[in-house]
Order: structure tokens, then C-alpha cells, then sequence
């Protein structure tokens, strides 16, 4: 449920930033819409991996490994989330379905099975869980362009050192499940180094739009001044993690990096209706 919701304020966030009129009933049909995208991504990914789910702490007490929930249940909830979340987006139009359905395929088809197989799994599953953001954006204007570009690569940038943060204190726990989850393959200084190199592009990317450069989707000065300090309380959790290389120094940038997006979407938001 908290993915979940965390998606439904990252879409509802680029719908604000993209609306030119605010419309209530769009709004609750890209909530319900990406709610139930969401649990269906959620719900396929524990049928295919509960053998592995069994053997990890972390997620041997889900529904499926741990008896409480049959293989055949969760199949309908996972097919009646995906026609109701269909439904839900196409109402609001026809291409924000379509990029709902994509992100559907790409976490289930692709990303889940890559888990096992190598750490580029963690760069095919930015690409779905990069779509939340401009989601909204194109359920307001019904297109992309280089605004809804823009806020793809900002959560697409963002999901690295915040996964590759929970790959590293998890570590021990995907090992069981034969996971790949980070960029060398262990909690090492080649892996912090990359989490640095990526937080710093989440960064750049970030602020972009104090240039101009960005259509329709803005930043002013203070905005952009208030994105770069959050990005770089985000960066010196990073630092910390390729000092101390910690499970401790982990979890830090992984709530650090927790809270960069959060307000960064919200300090976006507040920026364009206070510009």
C-alpha cells in the first residue's frame, strides 16, 4: 500500500504541474487508476517470485509464500486490478492507458524476470518506476513532450541510488533469493561511487527547468535554490555511504532519498501556483 500510494502523489503531483484548469474527477481517476496499476504490478511480481519470496526475511510473510492467499486468488486480483486500472486511465485518455499498460509490461515481463539474471534489472525497472511522475502530467495535457520528458528522467535519475541504498542494507537477504541488485554485485566503494555519480545527475536533472528550457513545466530561482539544498543533504548521505560503506549510512540515503522526491514534488508544485 505505501508504494502504491507514493505513486498515486508522484502522478497526482505531475498532474497538478501539468493542468491548466483543475479538474476533480481526473484527479481521483488517475488515483484509483494508478492504484490499482500499481497492485497489479505488485500482485504478478509476488506470483512469479513467491518460490524466491519464501526464502528472504523480508518477504516470506507475504500473502502467497506464507499460505494465506492461494496462486489462483491472487491471478484474479492481479487481472481485475489490471482491467480497472485500464479502464480507469483510458477514461481520463486513451495515452495516459497506454503508458500505464507499458509500465504494467515492463515491471512484470521484464524487470521481475532480470532480478535473478543480472544487475541491469534495477535500470529496466527505473524505466516503469519512472512513469508515475509524467503520468500525470500526460493524463493533463494528453501528450508528451519535452515536459513530461523532463519529469521522467528527474524520478528515472532518483530510483538509483534509492534502490541501489536498499540493495546494499538488503543485501544478505537477496543473496537467499538470488537477487542482483547492485551495480558491481556487492556493497562496495564501486557501488558507492556509481550512487554518487547518479545522485549527482538526479541533481542536475532536477533544476533543469530554471533554464528555460523545459516548455511549459518552469522552476523559478528560489525553486530551483530549494531543490539544489535538498539534493545536496541527498548527496552528503551518499558521501557518507562511500566513507563509511554501512548498513546504518545505507538506510540514511535511502530515507534521505525518500524524502528528496517527496518535497522536491511538492516544492514543484507550490512553485508553479506561487510563481
Amino acid at each position: 500500500m505505501g508504494l502504491s500510494l507514493s505513486v498515486v502523489f508522484s502522478s497526482i503531483a505531475g498532474y497538478f504541474l501539468g493542468a491548466e484548469t483543475i479538474s476533480f474527477t481526473t484527479i481521483a481517476l488517475l488515483a484509483f487508476g494508478g492504484y490499482f496499476m500499481v497492485g497489479a504490478s505488485n500482485a504478478y511480481n509476488q506470483i512469479i517470485e513467491r518460490d524466491l519470496d519464501a526464502l528472504m526475511d523480508r518477504t516470506k510473510n507475504r500473502p502467497i509464500p506464507a499460505g494465506r492467499m492461494s496462486v489462483n486468488t491472487a491471478f484474479i486480483i492481479a487481472t481485475t486490478f489490471t482491467i480497472l486500472g485500464l479502464i480507469t486511465l483510458y477514461i481520463i485518455n486513451p495515452k495516459t492507458a497506454m503508458y500505464g499498460a507499458i509500465s504494467i509490461f515492463l515491471y512484470t515481463s521484464v524487470y521481475t524476470p532480470l532480478k535473478t539474471k543480472t544487475s541491469l534489472a534495477v535500470f529496466v525497472g527505473a524505466l516503469p518506476g519512472a512513469i508515475p511522475f509524467m503520468l500525470g502530467w500526460v493524463a493533463a495535457r494528453n501528450s508528451f513532450g519535452i515536459e513530461a520528458g523532463t519529469l521522467f528522467a528527474i524520478q528515472f535519475f532518483w530510483q538509483f541510488p534509492h534502490f541501489w541504498s536498499i540493495g546494499w542494507f538488503l543485501h544478505e537477504d537477496y543473496k537467499k533469493g538470488g537477487f542482483h541488485m547492485l551495480p558491481t554485485g556487492n556493497p562496495d566503494k564501486g557501488t558507492a561511487v556509481q550512487i554518487i555519480m547518479y545522485s549527482v545527475w538526479t541533481v542536475i536533472v532536477s533544476v533543469i527547468p530554471v533554464l528555460g528550457f523545459t516548455g511549459d513545466l518552469k522552476l523559478s530561482i528560489i525553486g530551483a535554490i530549494l531543490v539544489f539544498i535538498l539534493g545536496l543533504v541527498m548527496l552528503v548521505y551518499a558521501i557518507r555511504l562511500f566513507k563509511e560503506r554501512s548498513i546504518k549510512a545505507a538506510k540514511q540515503l535511502m530515507l534521505s532519498s525518500v524524502f528528496y522526491i517527496t518535497l522536491l514534488q511538492i516544492i514543484y508544485v507550490a512553485d508553479k501556483f506561487l510563481r
